[in-house]
């Protein structure tokens, strides 16, 4: 979920407003509770100074919803008039380094990773909403890119902090990564249980949906 850290920290150190939300019949029925405010864990964040908007989701989105989800984002982003659409994520390896992979869906976009040391993925695939949206933009014609970096851990801050650090080459939107770096420890394990409650929130109301006795 290195996408998630990187994007609510994003989010929270632009001091960026919380603007909407996501919602689906086929999300999990939880709200998550944040500062005393209960709030969808599928969030939309903006700010007007940055000309920035940061989607995130506390859960995976289920495999029935992305298509849909990410031909809205797309179809948004281009009312808008948006310069890019990126998406941030983990490659899973045992031994994995500080090297930075994308896939871009425009040949402008390729030479802008190119031009920041970011190395083009020639083969292989990527699922979920990233993966769709990066291949419908490209059918599209609309500049986007998926910026990746390798974790061999499910929440990873340092290298959420590196991802971003690029990002900021990219858009000239620049973030203080330092407590990122610094106070990694401590946001992986708020981050893990917040995420762990989700899941365990929704298995228990699964189970209630068959036992309605249930808890």
């Amino acid at each position: 979920m290195i996408g998630t850290i990187s994007a609510s920290y994003l989010a929270e150190k632009l001091g960026m407003k919380l603007v909407g939300y996501l919602a689906s019949n086929k999300f999990p029925p939880i709200a998550a509770i944040h500062d005393y405010v209960p709030v969808s864990p599928a969030r939309i964040y903006a700010s007007e100074k940055h000309n920035l908007i940061v989607l995130y989701s506390e859960f995976v989105i289920p495999a029935d919803v992305v298509f849909a989800l990410s031909e809205k984002i797309i179809a948004w982003a281009q009312a808008k008039k948006a310069s890019a659409i990126y998406s941030l994520a983990g490659i899973a390896t045992p031994e994995p380094t500080n090297k930075i992979y994308g896939i871009a869906s425009t040949k402008k976009i390729a030479d802008l990773l190119k031009s920041k040391g970011i190395e083009a993925v020639r083969e292989g695939a990527t699922q979920g909403v990233s993966g769709v949206l990066i291949a419908e933009c490209a059918a599209k014609k609309f500049p986007a890119a998926n910026i990746m970096i390798q974790t061999n851990a499910a929440l990873d801050p340092l290298r959420s902090a590196r991802l971003l650090d690029k990002l900021a080459e990219l858009t000239n939107i620049k973030v203080d990564t330092a407590p990122l770096v610094k106070e990694g420890t401590e946001i992986e394990s708020k981050m893990k249980q917040a995420m762990e409650k989700i899941q365990s929130l929704h298995r228990d109301y699964k189970q209630m949906e068959v036992n309605p006795m249930y808890g």
